[in-house]
């Protein structure tokens, strides 16, 4: 199975092949839309002959890491690996508060862009409706004087 993995501006940032089995993992620092393509390595889809059968976990954020590990391979005490956790996670709480700040930010755009339409909208409706009063009024005087009925 061939693997290739695009961060949102379309820089591949991993393209291998894999035999029978496989397992991979890749860290970006790029926010937005990851692309993964999983394409086998055979043409026969409907032959029968081989089944292919794919698991996909994704884990993201201070999940994703194994900190046994990291422990072991910079060898790092305790408390310095629950110092790491602790930063990693102070670290994703910041990236979640920019999220929702930049989410805020576009709904309050949008919120203001709608009050604004509404707006105008409410003072067309408003002004269709006095010039046709205006005009129902003059016509219906001429109407009126046109009869001899005023």
């Amino acid at each position: 199975m061939h693997v290739d993995i695009k961060d949102p501006e379309a820089k591949v940032i991993l393209s291998k092949y894999y035999t029978n089995e496989g397992q991979f993992v890749f860290t970006t620092h790029t926010p937005g839309e990851h692309h993964i393509c999983l394409s086998p390595n055979s043409t026969r889809w409907f032959s029968g002959g081989s089944r292919l059968r794919v698991y996909l976990s994704i884990d993201v954020g201070e999940h994703a890491n194994d900190y046994k590990q990291i422990q072991a391979k910079e060898k790092l005490s305790e408390l310095q690996l629950r110092v790491r956790q602790l930063l990693e996670q102070v670290d994703q709480i910041t990236k979640e508060q920019n999220y929702q700040r930049s989410r805020e930010e576009r709904f309050r755009f949008t919120s203001e862009s709608t009050n604004n339409r509404v707006l105008w909208w409410a003072v067309a409706q408003t002004s269709i409706l006095l010039l046709v009063g205006a005009w129902q009024m003059r016509h219906l005087k001429g109407f009126f004087e046109a009869k001899k009925l005023v």
